[in-house]
C-alpha cells in the first residue's frame, strides 16, 4: 500500500508483527514509532519501585495506569506525584476519591490541583522527588536493555517490564544497604 501523503494514526498503521502495539510520540514535532508505555509507582523514600504495569499507548493510558497501579481506595491518607500530565480534573478527582492526594505538578493554566494540597510541606518535598522514578526509567532504559524492547505481545512485554523493574529494585538494594 502507499501511505504516501496520509497522516500516520492507528487507523491507518498496523504492526505486522505486534498487532496490539500502537503508534505514540512522545513530543510535537517527533516521529511517531508503534510502542507500549511503561508505568511505575515508585516510593518516595528510597526510590524503590512498588508497582509496574504495561499499556498500549493512548493518550489518556498514563492516567488511567496510575489509577489502576494505586489500586483500591486507602484507609490512611497517602500521596502521588506526577508531571503536568496529571494536573486533568478528573485525576485529581479520582486520586481523591482514593483518600489519595495528588502531588502532581501544577499547569501555568486551568490547573486541577488546589490550595487544599499545594499548602503542604509535603507537596515541595514530593515534586522534588519525583526524579527518583525517572532515574529508575533512565537505568530500565540503558542497562535494563528496555530502550528496543526485543519482545511482541502485550503480555510479554508487561512480563519483561515487570522483571527489569525487580532487578532494578534488586540493584537499588544493594546501593542502599552498602549506605553508598
Amino acid at each position: 500500500m502507499n501511505f504516501r501523503g496520509e497522516k500516520r494514526s492507528n487507523q491507518t498503521h498496523e504492526s505486522t508483527t505486534d498487532p496490539d502495539a500502537q503508534l505514540h510520540k512522545k513530543a510535537d514535532g517527533q516521529k511517531s514509532v508503534l510502542a507500549y508505555l511503561g508505568h511505575l509507582l515508585a516510593e518516595n523514600r528510597h526510590g524503590l519501585i512498588v508497582n509496574v504495569c504495561a499499556t498500549a499507548a493512548t493518550g489518556t493510558a498514563e492516567r488511567e495506569a496510575a489509577l489502576i497501579l494505586l489500586g483500591r481506595r486507602q484507609r490512611r491518607r497517602r500521596t502521588v506525584g506526577g508531571d503536568k500530565n496529571y494536573d486533568v480534573a478528573s485525576f485529581v478527582a479520582a486520586c481523591r476519591d482514593l483518600n489519595v492526594a495528588p502531588h502532581v505538578a501544577q499547569k501555568a493554566q486551568y490547573t486541577a490541583v488546589d490550595g487544599r494540597t499545594t499548602r503542604h510541606a509535603g507537596y515541595v518535598i514530593s515534586q522534588r522527588k519525583r526524579k527518583l522514578v525517572e532515574q529508575a526509567f533512565g537505568w530500565m532504559k540503558t542497562i535494563g536493555l528496555l530502550r528496543k524492547l526485543r519482545h511482541r505481545g502485550g503480555e510479554l512485554v508487561d512480563w519483561v517490564l515487570t522483571f527489569t523493574a525487580a532487578v532494578y529494585n534488586l540493584v537499588r538494594l544493594r546501593t542502599l544497604l552498602s549506605g553508598a
